[in-house]
């Protein structure tokens, strides 16, 4: 079964200053549709690397950290064969009360849903962590008050 998402290219290892990183020479959004991030899996020169795209100018790129680097003996300067594709969302589970504050609160829902899966997450353990149902509502509350606010964690 072919992989459609599956991208690849050649390219150098760019650095500047002090990160290390790769060009994305393509636009993620014109590839893969519009998101609010491109989190990737995939190879370079055959060792995996997944990772956050972030912003370079008007490009994207992807940085590598110095023990990934160090681990792959890959250095700045060194031409590499590159395959990416997106990483399949991590599907966070709510709890029905939480999907349905969500739901009742548009504007919240669609920060919620652009968030992180880390910063969701922490929503969700905050508000199940309440011993007490009237402080479990509380929180739930809380949330919709914050996302409405364009508050991203707790």
């Amino acid at each position: 079964m072919k992989r459609t998402n599956l991208i690849t290219f050649k390219t150098d290892i760019q650095k500047e200053g002090a990160f290390t990183f790769v060009a994305i020479p393509f636009s993620p959004r014109e590839v893969w549709g519009a998101k609010p991030r491109y989190n990737v899996t995939g190879t370079i020169n055959g060792f995996a690397v997944r990772g956050c795209l972030g912003a370079l100018k008007q490009n994207y790129c992807l940085r590598l950290s110095a023990t990934w680097l160090g681990e792959s003996g890959i250095n700045a300067g060194d031409e590499v064969s590159v395959k990416l594709e997106p990483e399949e969302a991590q599907e966070i589970k709510l709890a029905a009360d939480i999907a349905k504050a969500l739901s009742q609160n548009k504007s919240a829902q669609a920060l919620f849903n652009a968030l992180p899966p880390s910063h969701q997450k922490r929503y969700v353990q905050w508000i199940e962590s309440a011993k007490r149902e009237e402080t479990r509502a509380k929180r739930i509350d809380e949330m919709s008050s914050l996302l409405e606010k364009n508050k991203r964690g707790k």
